[in-house]
């Protein structure tokens, strides 16, 4: 996703999320009835309501490819893809946040049982735009760490043929491959799901 500062004029990147409201604190609650009422989408870490914007024509292209791969290689497992749409909730540290894929295996469960804030994805990806990869290999990376869950993190680049993808090993580290060639085949393996880099890039403008 791509990050605006906050305020009456939307019109400045930020490399991370700016606060939306200038409120000292919001419990979870109060962030979710704002949040079912707003026409924009926000994150909420430890009391903030942080503000997001929407993502420009080459992220959603390689969003759309990412997604309609992984709805197809997972139909005949018992694992789900959920687009950007669906929240993710870290309980251990508050965070919420609208990972632009997520996918879980077995029953999806949520906070309450509300259907909206999904506490059990084995894998998250983010596609990284020049204004959030900071935050996304850092902070929010570190955030999504405390769902249980959570098995593999993926991110994709925009601008150029990247992706890196952090696997938890069995003795609970983060270990990180990276793919730069288009000729690469990426490897999910929480999924047990591979895509050709080709598959993810296509339709794009990006030439090596």
């Amino acid at each position: 996703m791509i990050y605006l500062e906050f305020s009456y004029l939307y019109t400045m990147e930020v490399n991370e999320p700016a606060l939306a409201q200038h409120k000292r604190y919001f419990t979870i609650e109060e962030y979710l009835t704002f949040e079912n009422a707003s026409e924009e989408k926000h994150e909420y870490y430890q009391g903030e309501i942080l503000a997001m914007s929407g993502a420009k024509n080459q992220h959603n292209i390689i969003t759309g490819n990412l997604f309609a791969n992984l709805w197809n290689k997972l139909r005949s497992k018992p694992c789900r893809p959920y687009g950007s749409d669906q929240r993710v909730h870290a309980e251990q540290n508050t965070f919420i946040a609208y990972p632009d894929i997520s996918v879980v295996c077995g029953k999806p469960e949520t906070r309450e049982n509300d259907q909206y804030n999904l506490l059990n994805p084995v894998l998250l990806i983010e596609v990284l735009s020049p204004s959030t990869r900071n935050y996304d290999r850092g902070l929010k990376f570190d955030r999504y760490k405390d769902i249980p869950s959570l098995k593999e993190y993926v991110l994709v680049d925009s601008v150029t043929v990247l992706v890196e993808v952090y696997l938890l090993n069995e003795h609970g580290l983060w270990e990180m491959k990276k793919y730069e060639n288009r000729e690469d085949t990426v490897a999910l393996s929480s999924i047990s799901v591979e895509i050709n880099m080709t598959e993810i890039y296509e339709g794009t403008l990006i030439v090596e």
